[in-house]
């Protein structure tokens, strides 16, 4: 109940001793460590002294952990040629061996707990000084996080060893320091019993990759400290109690306390949410230090079969987050996490699932300070035992359990005075075994306040929701009408259907996509039991690397030489590397934002006369937010305002009606008005005037395409085997289009071929059907076309076509229709297909080639991004306008990318004005580039590509959808791309 201590009493000391007899190397034993205090909560600063130890540091690699004695732990030993080595950082991105990248195969042999002979191994030294004011006595040496096993060594002392690569470690040491010329030594494993346990998807990169510090513990120092902020949402109040080793007090001036620790007070307060992160300065004095509290008060449960946080149902806008650095790998500063995280919260994500390993604690600090719901995690996958159905898997053998609890205790002891943190998760894809239910059974001891997931266990017995990798949309519909196929156990399946529902992976955002999010989210606002999820992942891991020419490019698996690797599925999230945002990151924003903006009432024709408002949020209201609209026709601006807006609570809605626009009939195109949700004042995320949402009604009845009037052209011959009709030169023999209006030109052709995207290429381990494979195996990339008539008309040319590739019987009969009038150049298509098609269309439309000297694009339809049947929600109805050559997503491995939708018309022009322009009907979606799709298809890195000197276009009538399928579902049936008849038109002419 409120007001309740989250935490259990602190066990003591969790280091554990290695069993006597293993016969084993330390680095083999699988045991956490030796010589390590016991776990405490982290905090960035107190009173008591601190020395960082980060900068360079003195470095030796050898191949083997034997391969060198422990001397070069003397104080006295001469590391003069030794290499230098920025710490915090990994050696393997210094120039010092290689990183490796494997998604769930260990790349070592499989005999826990041994490893290969061949494991790097790295000495380190530091020199280091005291400041003179250094108060002596009692001091800590604290290791933040170092991959995978370290020996530790200070003055020649040696401290002891530890695993478990990213969570703190420490040592006392206030006995061996001495004012002047300390040394520290550290040995670090790349391989060690630890390595079994830390089967992430992501770079296998050694080293000491967090900070080192020493910490002064004067006497009367805090040893651990815990703080226990509830909230009761029917009173308003709040409840503190903070514990401390040794007892002190505790002040929190905004709330008028003054404390002793163990004592509780209950107060009015403002709760923390991740929408109003409400934080309360405070201050806990022991005898011997004194320290800052930043407390968020909230509560949080499983209740009613929903995940509540305050009494209120939440949704988890989500994404999974490795710590990534292109440079740097996970050695990730503050002002990089700083950067993460406003890029979050300006893309309207509200929580975060640290995969697959606790962050950095600042990380946290930032999520209390900045508002996001935390999923904490342990350090702790084996996914590679899955490779062998899981037979000697560490978490079912008795033999780690010590680790796996060493794990859990570091974990919660570390982070637990964080009101962020609303769910502890237990590991990734570890399988299932008695482990797992240890540290569920000790976590829950230790902290009843936060529920436990873990996906791995489809009984989840040991959790409190049921999570969920990449469920198909059909079975989030199942599962949200509490309907999913029933467990063999019926009192765990009974159990089951009452826990709420999270998908902690889905929409898997490697490279073009995610698509499919739009229908996930409206599933997530259908039913209540479905509570959102966390999209994977946030960042692509491309290690940046230059050419000898200086052009950037970043590396993926296998750029390394690596015997086993998992090529560029280690490049899959929704920013760069270099971090900036994807146009997934741009469609997820559009998707989750956390107000809808839809037409209200309409008028004749269809006109929108009131917008509905709809507040999303789970708290606050949306009085932080103003509302702008512009009124456009043919993406001209006739008018704009501030639109009033009455209170709407968390979960409510307004109609309001739209203004007057004294010009709105003027123009006579077609009109759009545009309401946007900004924020009305500066955030701690965001300046005034950020748009948080958007939404566009439509003005009016859109006009359909007028076929210009005007006397037909005559078809006529002309010398050099051409016919002509109006401002178009055909090849006679093949009807092909070679130039307008004297401007040479190649085209258009129908093309049913993209370069495939990562989801088109789907995951090998994928069961049922990989579109790229099955286009590959119908010949789609390898078509043929055939002229079976070129028939010259009085007013019209006729080309009749057959479009099939090699070996197949089936084809799509294509009829190109010509006719001119007024300067305009009209192309009728018509597609008919014949035979039994195997597999859906990559796309259906031309391609032609035009000149490399039209470099700006300008359109009216969807922009600005780009857009796929199934991710075209950020693609809003304007006039925009972008050089050619930022049309192109640069994605790590090149792909089909920067299409355009619902475009209604298009130019290229070059520095000139004059050019083209082309008309559809209907819409169509449109890509130009300076590659060819083979090209795009044949490139592994963007260096690959070499611009030509013409200009390939683009003009589709429709796109497959795009999915997930990369590591989830396929394309959901209404954005498949079907063989069957079609007809489109482009009426194209020239820009003078």
């Amino acid at each position: 109940m409120t007001g309740t201590p989250r935490h259990a009493p602190r066990t003591a000391s969790h280091a554990v001793e290695p069993p006597p007899g293993t016969g084993l190397p330390y680095f083999e034993d699988p045991s956490p460590g030796s010589g390590v205090l016991p776990p405490r909560a982290w905090y960035a600063g107190s009173d008591a002294a601190r020395l960082s130890l980060d900068g360079t540091w003195r470095f030796r690699l050898s191949g083997r952990a034997d391969a060198e004695d422990a001397a070069f732990a003397r104080p006295d030993f001469d590391d003069s040629s030794w290499a230098e080595l920025r710490v915090p950082g990994h050696w393997v991105l210094a120039g010092h061996g290689a990183p490796a990248y494997t998604n769930t195969a260990y790349p070592f042999p499989v005999d826990p707990p041994r490893v290969p002979d061949e494991n790097p191994t790295g000495d380190h030294r530091c020199r280091f000084d005291l400041p003179a004011d250094w108060p002596g006595g009692p001091a800590v040496l604290h290791f933040g996080g170092v991959e995978s096993c370290a020996r530790v060594w200070l003055n020649g002392q040696e401290l002891g060893h530890f695993k478990g690569s990213r969570l703190p470690h420490e040592f006392a040491v206030g006995q061996f320091l001495r004012p002047r010329r300390n040394v520290l030594a550290v040995r670090v494993h790349q391989w060690s019993s630890g390595s079994y346990l830390e089967d992430q998807d992501q770079w296998w990169l050694p080293g000491i990759f967090r900070g080192v510090s020493l910490h002064s513990r004067p006497d009367g120092a805090a040893v651990d400290h815990a703080v226990h902020a509830g909230f009761d949402h029917l009173t308003g109040r709040g409840t503190l109690c903070v514990t401390s080793e040794p007892a002190g007090r505790v002040t929190v001036p905004a709330l008028g306390l003054d404390l002793a620790t163990g004592e509780r007070a209950t107060v009015p307060v403002l709760p923390w949410t991740a929408e109003t992160p409400v934080l309360y300065d405070g201050e806990l004095t022991v005898p011997g230090e004194r320290i800052p509290l930043r407390i968020g008060f909230r509560t949080v449960r499983v209740e009613d079969g929903l995940l509540k946080v305050n009494g209120r149902r939440i949704l988890l806008r989500g994404v999974n987050r490795h710590e990534f650095h292109p440079r740097d790998g996970r050695a990730v500063g503050p002002g990089t996490m700083r950067r993460d995280l406003l890029l979050m919260k300006r893309h309207n994500i509200n929580a975060v699932r640290t995969s697959h390993y606790p962050p950095h604690p600042a990380f946290l600090g930032l999520c209390d300070e900045l508002g996001l719901w935390v999923v904490d995690e342990c350090d702790l996958e084996t996914h590679g035992f899955g490779r062998q159905e899981w037979q000697g898997n560490p978490v079912d053998d008795p033999r780690w359990e010590p680790a796996l609890l060493d794990r859990a205790r570091r974990m919660v002891e570390r982070d637990k005075n964080h009101p962020s943190i609303i769910l502890w998760s237990l590991g990734n894809e570890c399988g299932t075994g008695r482990g797992l239910s240890a540290m569920a059974s000790w976590m829950r001891r230790r902290d009843p306040s936060r529920p436990l997931h873990y996906e791995g266990d489809r009984s989840c017995a040991d959790t409190d929701v049921y999570s969920l990798m990449y469920a198909e949309h059909a079975e989030v519909e199942r599962i949200g009408r509490r309907a999913e196929e029933p467990l063999a156990d019926a009192a765990l399946d009974a159990r089951r259907r009452e826990l709420p529902f999270l998908l902690c992976e889905y929409a898997h955002a490697m490279g073009n996509g995610p698509g499919g999010l739009s229908e996930y989210q409206r599933l997530f606002e259908t039913y209540r039991r479905c509570q959102g999820g966390f999209v994977w992942e946030w960042i692509d891991h491309g290690l940046r690397r230059r050419t000898p020419q200086g052009e950037v490019w970043y590396a993926y698996g296998g750029d390394f030489g690596e015997e086993l690797h998992d090529g560029n599925f280690v490049c899959d999230g929704l920013v760069f590397p270099d971090r900036v945002p994807s146009p997934g990151l741009v469609e997820l924003k559009k998707v989750v934002e956390p107000v809808r903006i839809e037409a209200g009432s309409a008028g004749p024709g269809g006109a929108a006369r009131t917008v509905r408002i709809r507040n999303l949020q789970d708290f606050a209201d949306l009085s932080a937010l103003a509302f702008r609209w512009t009124y456009e026709v043919a993406g001209e601006v006739y008018g704009a305002g501030t639109l009033s807006v009455p209170e709407v609570t968390a979960g409510a809605e307004a109609e309001v009606p739209l203004p007057a626009v004294p010009d709105a009939g003027r123009g006579g195109g077609e009109a759009w008005w545009t309401v946007r949700a900004v924020l009305a004042d500066d955030t701690a995320w965001a300046a005034a005037g950020h748009e948080v949402a958007w939404g566009q009604l439509p003005a009016g009845t859109r006009r359909t395409h007028v076929v210009p009037s005007g006397t037909a052209a005559a078809v006529r011959r002309a010398d050099g085997g051409l016919l002509v009709i109006g401002p178009g030169a055909f090849d006679a023999v093949t009807g092909r289009l070679v130039s307008l209006d004297g401007s040479a030109l190649t085209g258009p052709q129908l093309d049913v071929w993209r370069a495939p995207t990562d989801n088109d290429e789907a995951a090998a381990w994928q069961a049922g059907p990989r579109p790229a494979t099955e286009w590959r195996r119908a010949g789609l990339d390898r078509v043929r076309h055939r002229v079976d008539a070129v028939d010259a008309g009085r007013d019209a040319l006729v080309v009749r076509t057959r479009v099939a590739p090699a070996g197949v019987d089936f084809a799509l009969r294509t009829v190109y229709r010509w006719t001119a009038r007024a300067g305009l150049l009209r192309l009728e298509v018509a597609v008919e297909p014949t035979g039994d098609w195997p597999v859906p269309l990559p796309r259906l439309g031309v391609r032609m080639a035009v000149c490399g000297s039209l470099g700006l694009a300008r359109w009216f339809g969807g922009g600005p991004g780009e857009g796929y049947p199934d991710t075209r929600a950020a693609c809003r109805v304007g006039r925009w306008e972008l050089p050619v050559d930022a049309l192109q997503t640069p994605y790590v491995r090149p792909q089909e990318n920067g299409a355009r939708p619902d475009v209604r018309w298009a130019t290229l022009t070059r520095a000139d004005g004059t050019g083209l322009r082309i008309d559809g009907e209907p819409d169509f979606f449109f890509t130009a580039r300076r590659w060819s799709d083979a090209e795009l298809t044949a490139a592994r890195h963007t260096t690959d590509l070499t611009p030509g000197e013409v200009l390939w276009l683009h003009l589709d009538h429709a796109q497959h959808g795009i999915g997930s399928r990369s590591c989830g579902p396929g394309v959901l049936p209404q954005h498949r791309l079907e063989a069957a008849p079609a007809g489109f038109a482009f009426t194209f002419s020239t820009v003078r």
